[in-house]
């Protein structure tokens, strides 16, 4: 008998490896898996991490990393990518070069520039480089309210200053920004999240506030579960209603770990292929 064929959702993560296994490709590839797809990926840069923060970070050599995508995309194919760390301006023009040699159509830009424990992960000319480079090529970005804050050059705290934000941030190029309000003041309540398109629609997802250490690599994780739905095969809403579900799940799954003494990780398998 012969068997069928089955080619599952097809997911990139060009990101830095975390060795603490909570964020960057780590996170990446645990969500790709949780959610039904097959993951790949480029490193950008290892890091010597842990939950209590970042030691080390190597750069990996831009053709390297180009090297990497074009090996993954001209064979297996790329439904969808995603970027995290990318370290250097050099990396970032080559990530942007191999997006247009493969055609990647739906790429997911986290801009990251701050780690959860503070450390800075992206100089100025990295950056800028993101911002003139991917933003125009992604279908979305998914700042923080710092990573905002710093794109704008103003402070970013309150719920009231989260569409203008959005607005100014689709100025630099963006066709959609998710604006993520987990820092958002507590005197604003709740987690609202702001998703707006070019052409003005905005929406808002909120979830219930979480009390709990354990958040390291929750950005990756949204932006690599944001990929994965629209590997699916989701509208842009669909899959970001659907993976912010997922991270939120994972959070409130992940609350009672116990692994190391600083932000530890989500739980991502709590329900493998369940969201979505």
């Amino acid at each position: 008998m012969t068997p069928t064929t089955h080619r599952p959702p097809r997911t990139l993560t060009i990101a830095g490896s975390d060795s603490g296994g909570g964020a960057g490709i780590q996170a990446d590839l645990k969500t790709f898996a949780a959610l039904g797809c097959f993951g790949m990926s480029a490193i950008t840069a290892i890091t010597a991490q842990n939950t209590l923060g970042v030691s080390g970070v190597h750069a990996i050599p831009a053709d390297m990393v180009a090297a990497q995508i074009d090996a993954v995309a001209s064979d297996i194919g790329v439904d969808a990518a995603k970027t995290g760390m990318l370290g250097t301006a050099g990396i970032v023009e080559a990530v942007a070069a191999a997006v247009d040699r493969h055609a990647i159509r739906q790429l997911v830009v986290d801009p990251v520039m701050i780690s959860t424990s503070g450390a800075t992960l992206a100089d100025d000319a990295t950056s800028q480089a993101m911002t003139r480079l991917l933003f125009p090529r992604a279908v979305l970005v998914t700042p923080n309210l710092p990573e905002a804050s710093w794109l704008l050059g103003r402070r970013i705290s309150r719920r009231g200053e989260m569409e203008q934000a959005a607005r100014d941030l689709l100025a630099l190029g963006c066709r959609a920004v998710l604006l993520k309000g987990g820092h958002l003041d507590p005197a604003d309540g709740g987690l609202d999240d702001l998703l707006m398109t070019a052409d003005g629609t905005v929406r808002v997802f909120s979830h219930p506030r979480v009390e709990t250490r354990n958040l390291h690599g929750t950005g990756c994780t949204l932006a690599a579960a944001v990929a994965a739905q629209l590997a699916r095969g989701n509208a842009l809403a669909d899959a970001v209603d659907a993976a912010l579900d997922y991270v939120a799940e994972a959070i409130v799954a992940g609350a009672d770990l116990e692994l190391g003494a600083g932000n530890g990780p989500l739980n991502h398998a709590f329900a493998p292929r369940a969201m979505g």
